[in-house]
């Protein structure tokens, strides 16, 4: 399965690099639109020392963490978006006979390898944070652990949305709100948000197991909502859940799925 997976990407991204003059502006612009995000943080914190009780590398280290997460997913999954134009145009059912997995298929499908230029950006914000920030080197370990949780978490809620779309085939947009749209939300500390809204993404949404939670272990820092400190380590827990019913909801459209006759 990791095989074939892999085995389409370089094929993709063989196709990408064709065209190298190309592929290098392509993944320096992506650089560069991503930069956008960190100078808003900048712009913040030219006018201000703190934001909602985190100041300048603090924001950054989360933006960092998240940025990795979601970045590497919306580069390596994303195309799974995608499905409800599969649908429609009746290519889904090719990929439904051949011997591969439709998910693998559709996540590989027009795979972008230029977006790497955003995978390198969160890399060096997070990497910065980690270097300028008076970190106790016995929390590190969280760092890759919170990475990874983010990037199942991600994946997951990418899965779920082309889920919806076997219903949803006419609003891919509605589900790119639960995905680009928790990208940007987990940008920030959550303690700028409202208190219900952080109880949903804890609770429901799992998005406060990202960066949130066990970024408040690497720094050293109490959660300002009061939560329990035990729930700094329940990302892993979350991350799988998640991906459980996200299997479950894949599977489920699948099965129901009828094709469109074409």
């Amino acid at each position: 399965m990791v095989s074939t997976y892999l085995v389409l990407v370089w094929t993709w991204t063989r196709a990408a690099m064709a065209y190298r003059a190309s592929f290098a502006l392509m993944v320096a612009l992506g650089s560069v639109i991503a930069a956008t995000d960190v100078a808003v943080i900048l712009v913040i914190f030219a006018n201000t020392t703190s934001l909602a009780g985190f100041d300048r590398d603090e924001v950054l280290f989360l933006y960092g963490a998240a940025g990795m997460a979601f970045t590497l997913c919306d580069m390596f999954v994303s195309n799974l978006d995608r499905v409800s134009q599969h649908i429609k145009a009746g290519t889904l059912d090719a990929m439904l006979i051949r011997p591969v997995s439709p998910w693998i298929q559709l996540a590989t499908d027009r795979f972008t390898p230029t977006r790497i230029g955003r995978v390198l950006q969160a890399a060096i914000v997070l990497g910065y944070a980690l270097t300028v920030l008076d970190l106790d080197p016995a929390r590190l370990w969280m760092v890759p652990v919170m990475v990874v949780t983010g990037i199942v978490i991600f994946a997951s809620l990418w899965t779920l949305g082309a889920a919806a779309q076997f219903v949803l085939t006419d609003a891919p947009e509605v589900t790119n709100a639960f995905t680009y749209g928790s990208g940007q939300l987990t940008q920030y500390p959550f303690s700028a948000y409202g208190r219900d809204l952080v109880r949903g993404v804890t609770y429901v949404l799992p998005l406060a197991f990202v960066n949130w939670q066990p970024g408040l272990y690497v720094l050293g820092r109490a959660d300002p909502f009061g939560t329990p400190a035990f729930m700094r380590f329940l990302g892993p827990a979350a991350a799988v859940i998640l991906a459980l019913l996200a299997g479950l909801a894949w599977r489920q459209g699948l099965r129901h799925y009828r094709s469109t006759g074409s």
